[in-house]
């Protein structure tokens, strides 16, 4: 039930992205994914329930206008990469790293999320659809041991969650659910 809940409100943000101003969910015309921003205390509580220290290097997959990197380095100060197939996204974020003051600890890198590598990343942030965090489960098995994922909203179908987390976003008024797996992982 709770499966064809969210997959009815995505369907509702496709419709709505046609009426959308910039900073609202858009559809890229050079990817099939949604971009809607994680809140930004959705952002802070994920990053917290990860464990994020200066030590670690986070990957954000589908980083968008680059929220989470730049959040990770100013909070945390660790060393941060955003990857996006947008390039006014890439565009966007590189401007939000900049304007942060966050340049030598973050980048952001155009590319197809399913040709990253993942084997020195400690910290993965996903905000994706479920099949494609389920496509993505091949690439964050190389990830080294105790490294962690960080899920908004959509689990990883099929691997045993960590811990989960529900809250309710100040930002958008809206329930949220973040999802935390460690390394290795296993299957349910």
């Amino acid at each position: 039930m709770l499966k064809i809940s969210r997959r009815l409100m995505l369907g509702g943000l496709v419709c709505c992205c046609a009426f959308s101003n910039a900073d609202e969910p858009y559809r890229s015309k050079e990817d099939s994914a949604i971009h809607v921003p994680t809140p930004r205390d959705v952002v802070d509580r994920m990053l917290a329930l990860a464990r994020v220290t200066k030590q670690d290097m986070l990957v954000d997959l589908g980083c968008g206008d680059g929220r989470v990197v730049v959040a990770a380095a100013k909070r945390y100060g660790c060393h941060a990469e955003g990857f996006e197939i947008d390039a006014r996204k890439v565009a966007e974020s590189r401007e939000n790293v900049k304007t942060a003051g966050t340049e030598k600890l973050v980048r952001i890198t155009q590319k197809d999320i399913f040709d990253v590598d993942l084997r020195k990343a400690t910290v993965v942030t996903l905000y994706l659809l479920p099949e494609m965090n389920e496509k993505l489960i091949p690439q964050l098995r190389q990830m080294p041991d105790n490294a962690r994922i960080v899920c908004h909203d959509f689990p990883i179908e099929g691997i045993k969650v960590t811990q989960t987390e529900s809250m309710k976003s100040v930002d958008d008024g809206g329930p949220h659910t973040i999802y935390l797996y460690r390394l290795p992982l296993q299957d349910k």
